[in-house]
């Protein structure tokens, strides 16, 4: 592949190598490199085997929270869903919100 640089840009490249010790081609390869490689996946790596399960890290965290110790009664938020929303959604029309 050839790329025609403009003067400007051939110049600052020019002056840049010089600069930091290298040739303006090998310099140019290495900003191009820079700027359009894509990271690096390791696909090889996997976990301790120790690690367990995503179950045995979340396990201890998974239903702690019952809606019982804040509202007398739970807060029952399954219960009659499709209406509750239907009711939130006409407060907010007569609103003039949506």
């Amino acid at each position: 592949m050839t790329i025609t640089l403009t003067p400007a840009v051939e110049k600052a490249l020019q002056r840049h190598a010089r600069k930091i010790g290298t040739t303006p081609e090998l310099l140019a390869l290495q900003v191009l490199q820079e700027r359009l490689s894509e990271p690096e996946v390791d696909t090889t790596a996997s976990a301790p085997e120790n690690a367990g399960t995503l179950y045995d890290f979340l396990g201890k965290h998974v239903g702690i929270l019952s809606s019982h110790e804040a509202v007398p009664g739970g807060a029952q938020l399954s219960v009659n869903s499709g209406k509750k929303f239907s009711a939130l959604l006409e407060r907010k029309r007569q609103l003039g919100r949506i």
